[in-house]
């Protein structure tokens, strides 16, 4: 009953252990993700209002200048003398914040372009504000205490990018220029950002309040020229802060080389932090830097932990009272069980006749206990009609043996032909790939001979001795295909020897015989062989491999081409081996059909082919222990790459194709 009894107790627990444990991971998973939503959502919304606080500096820059410009004050200084005009915008300098003025009737011609676009943008009505970067030289001839303090030493960096500088020597200022009325000159103000801890403090305090206990700000901002912190808040180990140190490569190249915002979370100089960066643009609209803000994501994982915690402790506490409350209800049930276990034990044991007896009990399991016994009176009547059926039952075995023996020999027998249909199908297919070979040869003697009648007369005789033995040796070719059909047809008495073959030798055979072919078809060839192993293959086989991809090439470029040739070693999977590559420049494979070009009889050239020629050559590539692969570029041409194992154990190369 102990068995009964706890499967009872798991029959019960199961929803309650199990698909509430489901749910309840369902809902917190969701939850998470909502989370971790709301983190990020939060962050880019901090993240605006640093951009917003930054757009009101630029903003009100541009407004102090125009201010400035159109004072009585400037207009007196100016009249009286340039000593009095730099002495009246040093004090206006202070006044403002910013670090240096120029004024000028020009165009400012020694800053970069961004600040030029700046000049040349403001107007008397309409003054302009914006980034720019200027370099130690322009910092230098501005103030040298100005370069001084743009000046950063660069701190390494985990995961950041290697670069080779070893200090950040550029300046990001804040440049607004203001033209005077009558638009005859111009005023502009900088502010340098590099070390200026004012801007950047009091946009964090804009961003983040205090803590309830007034002393610890989670959050952080900070500014970025190109990938290097040039002012920010975020402290290092020593509680400086981490001036000089750079953001990771994988928040640059996102931020500023592609220009998107990063929204995540990230390790920052020695925490992780929820962040956001934004891309800050010179007036140019080039990426110049970077903005950030981001809050220390501990507290929130933590508290996220803690209410996940409490829910799986109150979710046990739940399941631990349920056990001894159901094994409490549960009591009332088990006596009429065991009374059913020892009646179905004696019937086990072979005694059918015995019964479980009256039951008072009007509930389940009572009804239970009738029906077993009812169900039992079954089981006896039917115990004794079986015993009737045991006779019959071995010839119906029988008869269902003769049958399944006739069905194994109908099967055989279909084996056989499938057998047959394939061999048949295979020698269709060679034989027809056999005669597609022969028309090659074919057609380089019927060109040669169109080359010999042209060329009878005695006076060119020796000029066309080498298309006469061309001819022969198509001719050997010929019979060298044939033979190859006897071979399939009887491979036990006739095959071809494999043998050490050179690469080189072999590519320069195939091009004498396809010589006449390529002048047809005005087809240069350039040959290039690089020291390569020799490998195991049939000659005649790699040959007509070769063949067969350089008149697929003289008919793809059709009037006019290059067609290059290359043999150097190359190594396969830590296997030495010799490689070939034929290369022309034609109007390349369709990428839709290139995936099919090495299939039995598919042919780019409808109408024209068998399309068998690269099926077989990919076939006598493999069998001799290679492969054949091809890159095309529709337009421009196709490359065949051709490999084969070296026929020794040479030392390996480079793994390049």
């Amino acid at each position: 009953m102990t068995r009964i009894r706890l499967k009872l107790l798991l029959l019960a627990l199961l929803p309650l252990v199990v698909l509430l444990p489901m749910l309840l991971g369902i809902t917190m998973i969701r939850w998470i993700n909502k989370f971790d939503d709301l983190l990020l959502s939060k962050v880019a919304s901090d993240l605006r209002v640093a951009e917003q606080y930054f757009e009101q500096i630029e903003a009100g820059q541009a407004a102090d200048l125009v201010a400035l410009a159109r004072s009585a004050a400037f207009e007196q200084a100016l009249a009286e003398s340039s000593a009095a005009l730099d002495r009246h915008l040093l004090s206006e300098r202070d006044r403002l914040g910013l670090d240096f003025f120029i004024y000028d009737t020009g165009l400012v011609p020694d800053l970069p372009a961004a600040a030029q676009t700046i000049v040349t943008a403001a107007r008397p009505d309409a003054p302009q504000a914006g980034l720019s970067v200027l370099s130690e030289a322009d910092l230098v001839a501005i103030s040298p205490e100005l370069a001084a303090r743009a000046a950063l030493p660069l701190v390494p960096t985990e995961a950041a990018r290697p670069i080779s500088r070893e200090a950040e020597t550029r300046g990001m200022v804040i440049l607004a220029a203001a033209r005077t009325e009558d638009g005859s000159a111009v005023l502009l103000g900088g502010r340098l950002l590099n070390r200026n801890l004012d801007v950047i403090d009091t946009m964090n305090d804009l961003i983040y309040r205090e803590t309830a206990g007034g002393e610890v700000r989670s959050g952080t901002t900070t500014l970025f020229l190109d990938d290097v912190r040039i002012s920010t808040n975020v402290r290092l180990f020593e509680g400086a802060r981490a001036l000089g140190t750079r953001v990771s490569e994988a928040v640059w190249h996102q931020v500023m080389d592609v220009g998107e915002p990063w929204f995540d979370r990230a390790f920052v100089v020695n925490d992780w932090y929820i962040s956001g960066y934004v891309p800050l643009t010179d007036a140019d609209g080039a990426r110049i830097g970077m903005l950030y803000t981001g809050y220390l994501e501990a507290p929130f994982i933590n508290q996220r932990n803690t209410t996940i915690f409490s829910l799986i402790l109150a979710f046990v506490a739940v399941v631990g009272l349920s056990v001894p409350l159901f094994l409490r209800l549960a009591r009332g049930v088990f006596a009429p069980l065991e009374q059913m276990t020892k009646t179905m034990a004696q019937v086990e044991a072979g005694t059918l006749d015995a019964r479980i007896g009256p039951v008072s009990a009007n509930d389940e399991i009572g009804t239970v206990a009738r029906h077993l016994d009812r169900l039992l009176d079954q089981v006896q009547d039917r115990d004794e009609a079986l015993r009737g059926y045991a006779t019959n039952l071995n010839e119906l075995v029988d008869k269902r043996t003769q049958e399944l023996s006739e069905a194994n020999k109908k099967l055989e027998a279909t084996f056989a032909q499938l057998v047959l249909a394939e061999k048949l199908a295979s020698l269709g297919e060679v034989t027809a790939g056999v005669a597609y070979e022969i028309n090659n040869p074919v057609a380089v003697i019927q060109g040669n001979l169109e080359v010999l009648r042209a060329g009878l007369p005695a006076e060119v005789a020796e000029e066309l001795k080498t298309e006469i033995e061309l001819i022969d040796a198509q001719t050997h070719r010929i019979n060298v295909i044939v033979g190859k059909l006897l071979k399939f047809s009887r491979p036990s008495e006739i095959s071809d020897s494999a043998s050490r073959v050179d690469v080189a030798k072999v590519v320069e055979d195939a091009l004498v015989l396809v010589a006449a072919d390529l002048r047809q078809h005005s087809v240069s060839t350039e040959t290039t062989h690089d020291p390569a192993p020799a490998i195991d293959i049939v000659e005649t086989e790699l040959t007509q491999v070769l063949v067969n991809l350089m008149i697929n090439a003289s008919q793809a470029m059709g009037s006019g081409g290059v067609l290059s040739l290359q043999t150097h070693a190359w190594t396969h999977d830590g296997q030495s081996g010799a490689a070939i590559k034929v290369r022309d420049t034609g109007k390349g494979i369709a990428k839709d059909k290139i995936e099919k070009i090495f299939d039995p009889f598919f042919s780019t050239k409808p109408g024209e082919g068998s399309g068998l020629g690269l099926s077989i050559s990919q076939a006598l590539i493999a069998r001799a222990g290679g492969f054949i692969t091809v890159r095309s570029d529709e337009g421009k041409g196709s490359e065949f790459f051709i490999w084969c194992p070296a026929a020794d154990n040479l030392s390996d190369t480079p793994d390049t194709p």
